[in-house]
């Protein structure tokens, strides 16, 4: 069998098991599995796992990621996700479209804390889910607000699949962190416009005047208090120099805590319920590390990423177009598989390809922004159909509460966020500076 056959093969096997709903860290490790030992045989297959295995899940850098998910539990089970809404409907309730922007903003405000999207969009869809629709938002809109807002908790630092396209990648965390800032902060504000448009464009979806009760700004500004605090104490500890990133989601992991148990929240079973969460959590992404890990040591057997490197350099395509068409098969994948899967199978292949073309960058900065185009992009792959795993969770969310919405008209509603997404990918992908502004200013 040829190369090009073997690795069409493994990746055939793959996509047949996932049409089974075959786990994905399954689908790939068999995948991987079958690819090695067609070209290897047995016992070097097992002499890879047993070298793999241990340096892999023996890398301190990975605990980074256990850290911010039990961080992003203690906000959600210590009640800090209402105190955000509130303070959002407050300050923005009265525009037209003001409840669903508060909902985006209290979405990146979330996800400042907590790096993972499916977790803001379900938590933030728990709060504002039933305050929307009483208002009189449609369930098209309410529905395409929340998961689109859950988006946020990838794209505005802490990001888990940011962090882990460091680790693949061996980049600065902090720096990449800093280069998501303004990228996320585009994206929430091109939400809101989003909204602003809809509901004047398309009318019926939201109330023409929103009745929210007055709110005690002051009030509502205290109880979000602790979680600036923490944003400010997690990112202003790893900029100054007091920490590293490691030691930065520790701490912030702590002082959420300690901010749920002040709220009154934090229970010993809902305690208990955070750490079974983030094992479960940890333990499937790195599972998914083990098997992209395998499944890309079958494809670099084939040798095929080498040379689809080569025939990728000798059309003589512009760089950015490169980057282009590799972003638009990331909205393709996103069909059929979750960020982190995405990542860990692609990076490996794209990453060298990216690195041996010329931005006008540096290589540091040129990984840099990669990495934060690649974020962009499996974001979009959250909202669109046929999957959209954010519209699923929302729709699964409110399921029981009465007023049902069609999933059909759940993903109507994330087309204005869709086209957002396009416009915002389009501007970064024209103009790196944007994402690296930032990252210049640090030593």
């Amino acid at each position: 069998m040829s190369p090009i056959a073997l690795a069409l093969s493994i990746f055939g096997i793959m996509l047949v098991l996932m049409a089974f709903r075959v786990p994905i860290a399954v689908t790939m490790f068999v995948a991987g599995g079958v690819g090695y030992i067609s070209q290897t045989g047995w016992a070097p297959l097992a002499s890879f796992l047993n070298a793999q295995a241990f340096a892999r899940f023996a890398s301190y850098d990975l605990s980074v990621i256990p850290l911010f998910i039990l961080m992003g539990h203690f906000a959600t089970q210590g009640g800090i996700s209402k105190a955000l809404f509130a303070f959002a409907a407050g300050v923005m309730g009265r525009m037209r479209g003001g409840l669903a922007m508060g909902a985006v903003f209290a979405c990146a405000a979330f996800g400042a804390i907590c790096g993972s999207s499916v977790a803001t969009a379900a938590t933030i869809t728990n709060v504002a889910y039933d305050e929307m629709r009483r208002h009189g938002y449609s369930g098209r809109l309410t529905t395409g607000t929340l998961a689109a807002g859950g988006t946020l908790g990838i794209l505005i630092p802490p990001s888990v699949p940011l962090v882990i396209y460091a680790i693949l990648t061996e980049q600065n965390i902090a720096k990449l962190f800093a280069a998501a800032m303004i990228p996320g902060i585009i994206a929430m504000l091109g939400y809101m416009i989003a909204i602003a448009l809809y509901v004047r464009l398309v009318p019926g979806h939201a109330p023409e005047h929103d009745d929210v009760a007055e709110s005690n700004i002051l009030e509502a500004l205290r109880g979000i208090g602790p979680i600036g605090a923490i944003f400010l104490l997690v990112f202003g500890g790893i900029y100054g120099g007091l920490f590293t990133p490691t030691e930065g989601a520790a701490v912030g992991a702590f002082a959420t805590f300690i901010a749920a148990l002040l709220k009154g929240e934090m229970t010993l079973a809902k305690f208990r319920d955070c750490f079974y969460a983030t094992a479960e959590s940890s333990a499937l992404i790195f599972l998914i590390f083990l098997g992209a890990d395998l499944m890309n040591a079958a494809l670099a057997l084939t040798q095929v990423p080498n040379q689809l490197a080569q025939v990728v350099g000798g059309w003589g395509l512009p760089p950015v177009a490169v980057v282009a068409v590799i972003l638009a098969f990331y909205v393709v994948l996103g069909a059929v598989m979750d960020e982190l899967s995405m990542i860990l199978l692609t990076v490996p292949i794209f990453f060298p390809l990216i690195m041996g073309l010329d931005f006008g960058l540096s290589k540091e900065h040129t990984a840099i922004w990669f990495g934060i185009m690649v974020l962009m992009t499996v974001g979009f792959g959250m909202l669109a159909p046929p999957v959209g795993l954010n519209v699923y969770v929302v729709n699964g969310i409110i399921k029981g509460r009465g007023r049902p919405v069609p999933i059909s008209e759940s993903y109507r509603g994330v087309m204005p966020f869709l086209v957002s997404d396009t416009l915002r990918t389009l501007v970064l992908l024209f103009f790196p500076g944007l994402s690296l502004w930032l990252v210049r200013y640090m030593s």
